[in-house]
């Protein structure tokens, strides 16, 4: 296994699971602050990349073994989906047997990825009991795990996803009330055609507006797990209709996300369920109103609009209507500062190492 680069041995160590990912990234301080994060190990078998983390190498209780001299805390993030419960427990005891605390941020209470919770569930009762510090994005998730595990969960807003050079360029100017539902590679937590049936018709009956659906190219492969020809045949004949603009293309860097996303004026999260969203971050940093359901916390993340849709209840047609009015009567949406995300992200850098010096016994 690759050994881990550090930069600053003299500060705390976190062997972070992911490090590269953009909100681990993002709960740095811009500039050093004794807080230096090991890269991530690259997998074997992959093309080389300074931030190819899955699947992570850290969680192998062997790596521990091998590493714990180079690292103070552990802290997992996510990335943890194809590990079982017993698999969990070995890396749980792997840290005790070298004396390193455990730190875990629950980003998802719900895995977007699985449709049948069970795994997750089972997952997170290893995980959250074990854990010497808890980290959440909002209130109501913190509460949730309050009454699930007894366990208190300190709550950090989830910092910029936007680069702030990027964040502080004004938004492009249109004459169109565009809104998007990108359906990504159809995750398990995705109701697209109901959303986009209700969006189609509420949208073709506002003056200068237009509905663009996005999806990944593997929906359109046969070979792909994520095919899905019927949703494809259904959205292409509310093409013929007039009734929606249907975009197949690639994974989008970030570049063009952001492009795609500051051409729209409301972004709809298909979703029915799941916990926080990084999109949705991402929409508040471009100035992208956000139709988010109720099944999560997405309402206490950030300002947005809310929609009533779970997996149990389905899809609440009269409240998606109202939601796509409000927002094209209310527009310009609200947009996050440049100086207020660069405050927040030193604040939540500062409120990781803390928690991390606490934890190792040194003096902030």
């Amino acid at each position: 296994m690759e050994a881990p680069s550090t930069d600053r041995p003299d500060g705390i160590r976190v062997a972070s699971v992911p490090a590269g990912h953009v909100y681990v990234r993002h709960c740095s301080a811009p500039e050093p602050d004794g807080v230096t994060r090991l890269r991530d190990p690259l997998p074997s078998g992959g093309p080389s990349s300074s931030r190819r983390w899955w699947p992570p190498v850290m969680l192998d209780p062997d790596w521990v073994s091998a590493h714990h001299e180079d690292f103070d805390v552990f802290h997992l993030h996510f990335g943890f989906d194809a590990h079982g419960p017993e698999q969990l427990t070995a890396l749980v005891d792997a840290l005790r047997r070298h004396g390193k605390p455990l730190v875990h941020t629950v980003h998802d209470l719900r895995n977007p990825h699985h449709l049948d919770p069970a795994a997750h569930d089972a997952a997170l009762d290893v995980i959250v009991p074990a854990a010497d510090r808890l980290i959440t994005l909002t209130p109501g998730a913190a509460h949730t795990i309050g009454e699930r595990w007894g366990r208190t969960a300190t709550v950090l807003p989830h910092p910029h996803v936007v680069d702030l050079p990027r964040l502080a360029r004004p938004r492009p100017p249109g004459d169109q009330f565009r809104v998007g539902v990108h359906a990504r590679s159809l995750r398990p937590d995705m109701a697209v055609l109901p959303v986009v049936r209700v969006l189609a018709e509420t949208v073709a009956g506002l003056t200068d507006a237009e509905l663009l659906v996005n999806i990944h190219r593997d929906v359109t492969d046969p070979e792909a797990p994520a095919h899905a020809p019927e949703l494809l045949a259904a959205l292409r004949e509310l093409v013929h209709r007039g009734r929606l603009t249907l975009t197949i293309h690639d994974r989008f860097d970030d570049e063009q996300l952001w492009d795609y996303l500051e051409a729209l004026d409301l972004s709809v999260l298909p979703y029915r369920f799941g916990t926080h969203s990084g999109w949705l971050e991402a929409c508040h940093d471009l100035g992208t109103a956000v139709a988010a359901p109720d099944c999560g916390f997405y309402a206490e993340q950030r300002p947005c609009l809310t929609y009533g849709h779970t997996q149990e209840g389905g899809l609440d047609e009269e409240s998606l209507r109202k939601a796509v009015l409000r927002a094209y009567e209310e527009r310009p949406a609200p947009r996050a500062g440049v100086r207020h995300r660069a405050r927040e992200r030193t604040e939540v850098a500062a409120a990781h190492r803390a928690l991390y010096a606490g934890l190792v016994g040194r003096a902030e």
